[in-house]
């Protein structure tokens, strides 16, 4: 048996949480390979709004596991409020979640050293979400960072105070003191506090070694999906660097982040929307600084589900779309949230980039090629509301032209069409 893998193709907030809850019934685990909490999957079932930023959006189908991998980085404080949550709704995640043991903790003052980096930065920031994540990867990558599987060694609160004096020196040297910067609001003692007393959630879900739950899981025949977290192209080497996370988002990032083979890898899930968003700073060549970029925020809610922060929006950029299929491997493509161009009269698509007064199809790896000017030119819109419920066939021809010149431009057949934000708006369509 091979892990299927669903992961986003753009600057994330594609729409991977509400498609992984799709999916998850033909599925036995559901295992997040990367990223932490600066992720914010969202689904929305019987009109609520549900939130998940660390745990697998499989939780809400009983019997079927969910696994938080080696890849991920985990700040107790939020994994606690995010059971807590879900305990509100019903769900009580204990009964089905796994932890690995060798994934890494954000400790409050990686969220300190998050925030003076980002302040350092002036006119140069990223758009960090200030969760911590990249000090985080970094003591990881140091070799210095805290596992989940510390938490019960005797020597675990030296360890805990050896490495925040060094992240305090590090903010002493940049000339930031912890009283300096709050931390969702807490002063760096405050959300200490929280973060021990969230230690006694943590310890409460059992832990494994994720790489041989799974291999032996997938020996017996049991059916895995990977998930993953932010897009591909703010993965870490493939993205725009530096205005990138620090992990690898890309398919790439499943076996380093769950210690499943690469020869163990079957489907591959790319989604993405309609349209193009980002978050933060870094090139963006079909950004509309207009009154269309901001209709598309507002009819498609474009506001980050983790920070609140409006989202940047552009037509779809069909050179970075094929990109990503490449680099991923892409077998299956998802398309989200084409209900939000249902009323445009026309609709922009990028076929190639300008970049210092020549074509090109594939994005530049150099964040300091000049100019990312956008060749775009202008599709018609639908203006109407195409119904899940009816076969691709029976959809609106402007739409089902608008995917058509999708499929043909990036060499893939779109399988799934999202139409809305609840499970039931959605076209299957290798279920025709």
């Amino acid at each position: 048996m091979k892990a299927d893998v669903i992961l986003g193709l753009q600057w994330g907030d594609e729409g991977k949480g509400k498609i992984v809850d799709l999916l998850a019934p033909s599925y036995d685990i559901i295992a997040r390979f990367q990223g932490g909490p600066n992720a914010g999957h969202t689904i929305e079932i019987g009109g609520r709004k549900h939130i998940l930023h660390l745990i697998p959006s499989g939780i809400f189908h009983p019997g079927i596991q969910n696994l938080i991998g080696n890849g991920v980085i985990i700040d107790p404080v939020i994994f606690r409020q995010e059971t807590e949550g879900l305990k509100e709704t019903g769900i009580h995640p204990a009964e089905t979640l796994l932890i690995s043991d060798r994934a890494h903790l954000i400790l409050p003052t990686h969220r300190l050293l998050d925030a003076c980096y980002e302040q350092s930065k002036a006119e140069k920031k990223i758009g960090s979400t200030l969760k911590g994540i990249g000090p985080a990867y970094t003591d990881k990558t140091a070799r210095i960072g805290l596992r989940t599987g510390d938490l019960t060694d005797r020597d675990f609160r030296t360890r805990y105070e050896l490495l925040k004096k060094h992240h305090l020196q590090l903010a002493a040297a940049a000339g930031i003191s912890s009283n300096d910067i709050l931390i969702d609001g807490l002063s760096l003692d405050a959300y200490e506090k929280a973060w021990f007393e969230s230690l006694e959630v943590l310890l409460a879900f059992k832990m494994v070694d994720n790489a041989l739950f799974l291999n032996r899981s997938l020996e017996r025949g049991m059916k895995v999906l990977a998930e993953g977290a932010q897009g591909t192209l703010l993965d870490v080497d493939f993205g725009s660097y530096p205005y990138v996370t620090s992990s690898s988002t890309t398919a790439g990032g499943v076996s380093t982040g769950l210690g499943i083979p690469p020869s163990r890898i079957g489907e591959v899930y790319g989604v993405f929307k309609a349209y193009c968003t980002r978050v933060g700073n870094g090139p963006f060549p079909t950004e509309l600084n207009d009154e269309t970029g901001q209709l598309l925020r507002d009819l498609g809610h474009e506001y980050g589900s983790t920070t609140g922060r409006p989202r940047r929006c552009g037509w779809l950029d069909l050179p970075a779309l094929r990109y990503a299929i490449m680099i991923n491997g892409v077998s299956r493509l998802i398309m989200m949230k084409a209900d939000v161009l249902n009323h445009l009269p026309e609709i922009g698509v990028c076929t190639q980039y300008r970049i210092d007064d020549r074509l090109s199809d594939f994005p530049e790896a150099r964040e300091s090629a000049s100019v990312f000017e956008a060749a775009c030119i202008a599709l018609p819109g639908w203006q109407s509301e195409p119904d899940p419920a009816l076969p691709f066939d029976s959809q609106p021809d402007a739409f089902k032209s608008y995917v058509s010149f999708i499929e043909k431009a990036v060499d893939r057949k779109i399988s799934v069409l999202s139409l809305g934000a609840e499970r039931n708006q959605t076209l299957m369509r290798d279920r025709e």
